[in-house]
């Protein structure tokens, strides 16, 4: 479903800027010089992934991140690595973090919220049709397109499920009953953290 296939290499890019940094890696904004389109550029320093041991975390995301497409996703367009770096290219989503508009707001109206809810659910029922739990739901993850529409973002926990997993892991304020208590969870605590 791409609209154009991303250049081939990270050099193809013109002047990336730094969006955002996290534990092992960074988010530039970058262009394309053909097409003028703006994406995100996901670098993750593999030194650090080694370090952390966290090679089979970044090979989960990627893998999830490759199957997945959605209007309602940041959906990854590209990826690559060479000696020092992976590299994941993705839509660039420009109206930031939905937990920004929330906080200036103090709270939303109620056909604001519902309108929001509607594409959280769609997002969560295409992830859980691919058997994906998302478990990381947030408004620090759902970013805003330039018409107001959600996209969820950052795939580092979710997870592909047959049945149940055990893994304490998510946003200590969203965390579902069952993770917390180690009983083992299911797609179920998506839809705790939707509310």
């Amino acid at each position: 479903m791409q609209e154009h296939a991303p250049p081939t290499t990270p050099s193809s890019q013109h002047n990336p800027e730094l969006d955002g940094t996290g534990t092992f890696g960074r988010v530039c904004l970058c262009r394309d010089k053909e097409t003028d389109k703006y994406w995100a550029m996901k670098i993750l320093a593999m030194a650090d992934v080694i370090r952390l041991k966290q090679i089979e975390h970044v090979k989960n995301e990627k893998n999830i991140l490759r199957e997945i497409d959605h209007p309602f996703v940041v959906n990854m367009r590209w990826h690559a690595k060479d000696d020092c770096c992976l590299y994941m290219l993705f839509e660039y989503v420009s109206g930031g973090e939905l937990f920004s508009y929330l906080r200036n707001a103090g709270r939303f109206d109620n056909a604001t919220a519902n309108f929001y809810a509607c594409e959280i659910v769609l997002a969560l029922e295409y992830l859980h049709a691919l058997s994906i739990v998302y478990r990381d739901l947030k408004p620090e993850n759902l970013l805003l397109d330039r018409d107001g529409h959600l996209k969820i973002t950052d795939f580092g926990f979710a997870k592909k499920l047959k049945d149940r997993t055990w893994t304490l892991c998510g946003t200590p304020e969203y965390l579902a009953p069952e993770i917390i208590q180690s009983k083992g969870h299911n797609k179920a605590v998506d839809w705790w953290a939707l509310g």
